[in-house]
């Protein structure tokens, strides 16, 4: 199927999606609430379901074009920020500063502790699998990484000053988008764009290394550049993700692996359809545990993907198994 019809698509489902989001919840909004000024239940719509909607468009855009755009790259098939320790690092940053009280007078220090974590393990990542790594080293490297983070996380809870920190702690590790407000939207949405605007600029180099380094260089693609740009993208989009919602994993996973078959396997025009497609996945599964029946509130964001993403990582991990033997 050609490119621009499904993008065209995904959009389409982008905007349904949205609406039903600022519609759909335990109090219901119809079309006349939003327009009606006097009714009450449009401030539901403009000070909690708006600012979530649109986190929900944001974060899933982010998170898909830097899992296609680390894809891309690596031309590793597992390659993720959430399945691969980006995020886990970006949320050790974000930890930090819960555990030192830093970030609850000063939101940006949490962002820009997100971003910093982010940055280091995106580097980190690469370096120790290497450009043309085995699957099976990357899948290590990032199991280190996981490993690293989530021992400084269990360090910053053991020693945590006070109940609020411990709480704070855990949920921000769970991910979710419920009670986000306009300042969240405004702190993260111009650094997800900055970032996606910089993977966006390595399309063409990421399609010239399916031809390998040595093809890429003959070809006048900068590596150096491209790696620098790949990983400043991916920590100002998972950064800041992490920063305004915690985790929320397997986004950058279970969308370019949707869309691969149906829009071609070249990773520069696979970037614009993972955005939109993590866009529509987020919206729905916000969508799914505002709905789902909870005793109390409702099932954490970051842990409805994980419960979806786990089986997709282990059905893809036999999938590879299988042709690799």
């Amino acid at each position: 199927m050609k490119r621009g019809p499904v993008v065209l698509i995904l959009l389409a489902m982008t905007i349904l999606l949205a609406g039903m989001s600022l519609a759909a919840g335990r109090v219901w909004t119809p079309l006349e609430v939003w327009l009606d000024p006097t009714d009450l239940r449009r401030l539901i719509v403009l000070e909690l379901r708006l600012p979530r909607t649109l986190l929900a468009v944001a974060i899933g855009a982010a998170l898909g074009m830097a899992g296609a755009a680390m894809q891309g790259y690596t031309r590793n098939p597992l390659a993720d920020p959430g399945a691969l320790g980006v995020s886990s690092m970006a949320a050790l940053g974000a930890v930090l500063t819960l555990y030192f009280g830093a970030g609850a007078a000063q939101p940006w220090v949490i962002a820009s502790a997100a971003m910093a974590g982010a940055l280091a393990a995106v580097l980190l990542l690469l370096a120790l699998s290497g450009l043309a790594s085995s699957i099976v080293t990357f899948i290590l490297a990032g199991v280190i990484l996981q490993t690293v983070a989530g021992a400084g996380v269990a360090l910053a809870l053991s020693l945590a000053p006070n109940p609020w920190a411990v709480s704070e702690i855990v949920n921000w590790l769970m991910g979710s988008l419920a009670d986000r407000s306009m300042d969240e939207v405004r702190l993260a949405l111009p650094l997800m764009a900055v970032g996606a605007f910089l993977l966006l600029l390595i399309g063409r180099a990421l399609d010239a290394l399916t031809l390998g380094e040595t093809g890429a260089r003959s070809l006048g693609v900068d590596l150096n550049r491209t790696r620098w740009l790949l990983a400043i993208g991916v920590a100002l989009t998972a950064g800041a993700s992490v920063a305004v919602t915690g985790v929320i994993g397997f986004v950058g996973l279970i969308v370019p692996h949707i869309l691969r078959p149906i829009v071609g396997a070249r990773p520069g025009g696979l970037l614009i359809p993972s955005a939109l497609g993590g866009a529509v996945l987020v919206l729905a599964a916000d969508i799914a545990v505002r709905l789902a029946p909870a005793p109390a509130g409702e099932v954490k964001l970051g842990v409805a993907m994980a419960m979806l993403g786990g089986p997709f990582f282990f059905a893809l991990l036999l999938s590879l198994r299988r042709r690799i033997a």
